[in-house]
């Protein structure tokens, strides 16, 4: 898989710019602050719709627009496609072949990316929550069925929380039967996305104990775990999880809340079988993250039967020699690659052709093929 051409109207500080890419890699060379990653956002946001580094769509459009557009044409194995976002004042639209998709379900997976930033590095040390979105994002690129069941899961969480606030508020009674609807219908999508997540998991631990192994030397073996609240195998998790649910009824109506499920759930790291989140040196909580995400490279074509699009905004700074030497030696030659930074010094030894683009002040001020 491989973007040919990207356009962008009103999109941060680019005014209008359109851009013929390298099918092997792509780099943005520039001063910090000029609009190297507002590139790379762009690209993450083509595939799944929303930005990493903010919720806020109207900080997307220009300050001087109150729309914005972004556009690629794509490649891929099964033939050639275009897809497109645009932001408005309405809301957000999107097109897969100049065809509006109704549903998030029916867009995000079009274009796969495997995002890799310094703040990667929360997804081994920072908090639950982090993990919970890496999770949710790689999984709906790779099955929109997951994506429809974690939206379904959390229309009705939200309901279940908003009934018991409206209650308290009103001063009524509990309806059981009603939550007792609600409740079961919770507890069969938690279920999916519970069992999706642990299947995501087993497999992503096979790849990733094995690159962990290479770029420790064999010295380290990394496991991942999922940390699941409903408390029961999957032949009989609904059941389970519904009982629960009634269990806690009492305690989570006066809180306004729901005390188990996906969204309360976790991904585990141990390297060594320490757990390396809380007790880990940096260097193990590093070597885990890029562990994971190399992973993904190969587990996204598993999925997949493509390799997905790498973007990497300003890691070779955060690495090691003997770190950027296996990241490149590990995606090169298997995926297009975008990255960021300031400087080509760690990038002057790349034997493989591509394309620079000279970035300032959100223009690009020249391009060259290496």
């Amino acid at each position: 898989m491989k973007i040919d051409t990207l356009q962008l109207v009103n999109f941060r500080n680019y005014s209008q710019v359109q851009l013929d890419f390298s099918d092997s890699i792509n780099i943005f060379l520039g001063e910090n602050a000029q609009g190297k990653t507002n590139l790379l956002e762009s690209i993450y946001v083509l595939a799944l719709t929303k930005s990493h580094r903010t919720n806020q769509e109207k900080e997307l459009v220009n300050f001087e627009s109150k729309e914005a557009l972004l556009a690629a044409k794509i490649s891929r194995r099964t033939g050639n496609f275009s897809i497109e976002v645009k932001f408005t004042t309405k809301g957000r639209q999107t097109k897969v072949n100049h065809i509006q998709q109704k549903k998030l379900s029916e867009y995000i997976g079009a274009m796969n990316v495997i995002l890799f930033a310094p703040e990667d590095l929360e997804i081994v040390k920072g908090s639950p929550s982090v993990r919970r979105k890496f999770l949710d994002m790689e999984l709906s690129q790779m099955n929109p069925i997951y994506l429809y069941d974690l939206m379904e899961y959390q229309k009705l969480l939200k309901q279940r929380n908003l009934y018991f606030k409206q209650m308290f508020e009103k001063k009524k009674a509990l309806d059981e039967l009603y939550l007792d609807i609600l409740e079961e219908q919770l507890a069969e999508f938690g279920t999916k996305v519970i069992i999706a997540r642990k299947k995501f998991i087993e497999q992503l631990s096979v790849w990733a104990k094995n690159v962990h192994s290479t770029i420790s030397g064999n010295r380290e073996e990394l496991k991942l775990s999922y940390l699941q609240t409903v408390k029961a195998t999957d032949d009989v998790l609904v059941e389970n999880y519904i009982k629960q649910l009634k269990e806690t009824r009492s305690k989570d109506a006066r809180r306004f809340t729901t005390s188990i499920g996906p969204h309360r759930e976790d991904l585990l790291f141990y390297v060594n079988d320490l757990y390396v989140s809380r007790f880990g040196s940096q260097g193990q909580q590093r070597t885990s993250a890029l562990s994971v995400k190399l992973a993904e490279i190969d587990l996204m074509k598993e999925f997949t039967g493509e390799y997905p699009i790498l973007l990497l905004d300003d890691v070779m700074s955060e690495l090691d020699n003997e770190r950027q030497v296996f990241l490149l030696q590990a995606i090169l030659g298997k995926t297009q690659t975008f990255v960021t930074t300031t400087t080509l010094d760690h990038l002057k030894d790349l034997n493989v052709p591509g394309k620079i683009f000279y970035v300032e002040n959100g223009k690009i001020i020249n391009e060259k093929t290496i």
